[in-house]
This record gives structure tokens, C-alpha cells and sequence, in this order.
């Protein structure tokens, strides 16, 4: 059964920082794609950052140079180092598969606000 559990989310006013945890069960980690998505109220879940199996990364650009995406194949965790936080990044973070698994975690919240 894969299982994805996020976590690492708060309150932080702009231009903070949070880092940001998922782990995975239930499947082969290093064998995927990873993908870390985040959703805001009244909007679609949307791509933030994705990691490839060798290490490649690609982030998307409202994010770009802001947020970092590495992985620990050894602990089966995702992370997401996200640095000078603004408002428009408060939404619920998920992270999956590339592609996506139909299972979710829970999400984690990140709320920016002064």
C-alpha cells in the first residue's frame, strides 16, 4: 500500500523559510520521479517541483531559484527547502510519484503571512 505523509508546514511571515519533509512507503523510492505539488484554497493542485531518479530537478517558475528539491534514497524522504517564502506560496504541499500515484497524503499546510 504506498502511503505518502508530508510534514514540516507552519506559519511564517514573508521571507522566511521552511523546509519540508515526505515519506514514502509502499514503494521502490529510488525507482521514481518525484514530484512535490501544492494546492490553495478555491485553486488546483499545481507542480512545484519535480526531482528525477538520477537527481535532475526542474521547479516551476513562480518558485525558481527560491526552492530547492533534494531527496534521501536511503530514508525514502522527499524534501523541499523552500527560502524566501511569499504570500502566494501559502497553499496545502503534497508530495507523489511522477506519475502520480491515485493515494495522497495528507498534506502539510504553509501559510505565509506577516
Amino acid at each position: 500500500q504506498v502511503q505518502f505523509v508530508e510534514s514540516g508546514g507552519g506559519l511564517v511571515q514573508p521571507g522566511g523559510s521552511l523546509r519540508l519533509s515526505c515519506v514514502a512507503s509502499g514503494i521502490i523510492f529510488s525507482y521514481y520521479d518525484m514530484d512535490w505539488y501544492r494546492q490553495a484554497p478555491g485553486k488546483q493542485r499545481e507542480l512545484v517541483a519535480s526531482i528525477t531518479r538520477s537527481g535532475r530537478t526542474n521547479n516551476a517558475d513562480s518558485v525558481k531559484g527560491r526552492f530547492t528539491i533534494p531527496r534521501d534514497n536511503a530514508k525514502n524522504t522527499l524534501t523541499l527547502q523552500m527560502n524566501s517564502l511569499e504570500a502566494e506560496d501559502t497553499a496545502v504541499y503534497y508530495c507523489n510519484t511522477k506519475p502520480s500515484k491515485t493515494s495522497w497524503g495528507q498534506g502539510t499546510q504553509v501559510t505565509v503571512s506577516s
